[in-house]
């Protein structure tokens, strides 16, 4: 008899790459909620009363940052598919672009650069990238790109 096991978790191969993002999607959407409930209700009753104002302005935008994250994340996703397409089905993609992504990302949003930050961002950016590909393509076979 084969019982059905809480802990079991049966995953197609083919569809396995659909696992992880979708996980993600709804601790996303899970957030946004509750950023909404904690941060936004407030928000939307001091501008009904006139405590707060709406302010739409490009003035304090960091112009670099924002262009920065944009190119670096598009980067990503191209280089991404592009070196998992070298190394398929292995996840090398994913680890490979990981590093230097997450290296680039936290260099632009660093403040006030020291030997200590450059060292905690450059062990960071080896060391997640390496956790989190171990544990999804090595312990639960989740295909990455």
């Amino acid at each position: 008899m084969n019982k059905a096991s809480l802990f079991a978790v049966k995953i197609e191969f083919a569809e396995s790459h659909t696992f992880f993002p979708t996980i993600v999607l709804w601790v996303m959407v899970i957030l946004l909620v509750l950023i909404f409930i904690f941060n936004g209700i407030p928000y939307l009753r001091a501008l009904k009363r006139g405590d707060k104002r709406l302010r739409l302005s490009v003035a304090h935008l960091d112009k670099l940052r924002l262009i920065g994250t944009l190119g670096i994340t598009i980067a990503y996703f191209l280089l991404m598919q592009y070196v998992g397409n070298l190394f398929p089905n292995t996840g090398y993609g994913f680890l490979f672009v990981s590093i230097p992504f997450l290296f680039l990302l936290s260099l632009l949003y660093v403040h006030k650069i020291s030997r200590r930050k450059i060292l905690i961002i450059v062990l960071n950016s080896a060391i997640a990238p390496c956790i989190a590909w171990f544990v999804l393509a090595q312990m639960f076979n989740i295909t990455l790109p």
